[in-house]
């Protein structure tokens, strides 16, 4: 996964039949972006090695993109994926917080970005866990509703509201009518038209101040995720039943569960 605006480079080995590298007559890529909209950027054929063709595309949409090189003579295709970050990351704690975890030194930068991917992964595992949004971002919903007064928003704890309006653009309501309870989610129209129909709800959902227990719990289900990558489990995998909460495997270790309330399921 690289990060919104970085060059992620397109890179496909062209080989004949017999196994050589050889430049294609003719070769077409196809690039879908998230949004479904699709490009095919140029592919310049390669100043050094024959066959070794590399494409530079610049990102600018957040999310899923996906390629298809096709190249004739020799006639061959390839296809791959690649993931794009939003420019502000999400995650519980910072690069710097899970490298001193793992008691790494200033200079060892080599494995960052796999750490970024355990951070956002340990990020997710909290907040499903405690089933509330923890890192403050900025949520767009949408909900069919009735003629109604009240609508439960789905992502909670609530910090601000940005806009209401239909999904169509036929309507809008006045934050300044609306009242949201921040730990329920409850909107309430306290004055103006009711709600109706396609609605799309824009508001602000995370913690104010991320508590120091949220971000401890993540840390430890960092250096798990680390050590299971590097075999160094140690006795976690053995008899040490009292690492792991029943019927939620292995991915969150128990002490990490406990920092995160009783309240969750099998902590207490």
């Amino acid at each position: 996964m690289i990060d919104l605006g970085a060059v992620q480079q397109i890179a496909v080995d062209v080989r004949d039949a017999a196994g050589t590298l050889t430049d294609p007559s003719s070769a077409t890529l196809t690039l879908t972006l998230p949004d479904g909209s699709t490009l095919t950027p140029a592919v310049p054929l390669p100043s050094t090695t024959a066959g070794k063709l590399r494409i530079d595309y610049v990102t600018t949409q957040v999310g899923r993109h996906a390629w298809r090189l096709v190249t004739s003579n020799p006639t061959t295709a390839y296809a791959d994926v690649f993931d794009v970050r939003p420019a502000v990351p999400v995650g519980i704690v910072s690069l710097a917080d899970a490298r001193a975890q793992l008691n790494m030194g200033p200079t060892e930068t080599a494995d960052d970005d796999e750490l970024r991917g355990f951070i956002g992964a340990a990020t997710s595992a909290v907040e499903q866990a405690l089933g509330r949004v923890v890192v403050r971002r900025t949520v767009v919903e949408r909900q069919q509703v009735g003629r109604t007064r009240e609508v439960l928003l789905r992502q909670v704890p609530v910090l601000s509201l940005t806009s209401v309006a239909a999904a169509d653009g036929s309507a809008a309501w006045d934050p300044m009518n609306l009242r949201v309870d921040q730990g329920t989610g409850l909107l309430t129209v306290t004055s103006g038209a009711l709600l109706a129909g396609a609605v799309d709800f824009t508001y602000q959902a995370g913690e104010a101040v991320i508590p120091e227990s949220y971000r401890l719990a993540a840390l430890i289900i960092i250096q798990h995720l680390w050590e299971t990558q590097r075999g160094a489990m140690g006795v976690q995998l053995g008899g040490d039943s009292d690492n792991w909460s029943a019927g939620r495997g292995f991915a969150i270790p128990r002490r990490a569960l406990e920092l995160l309330g009783p309240q969750l399921p099998g902590v207490a």
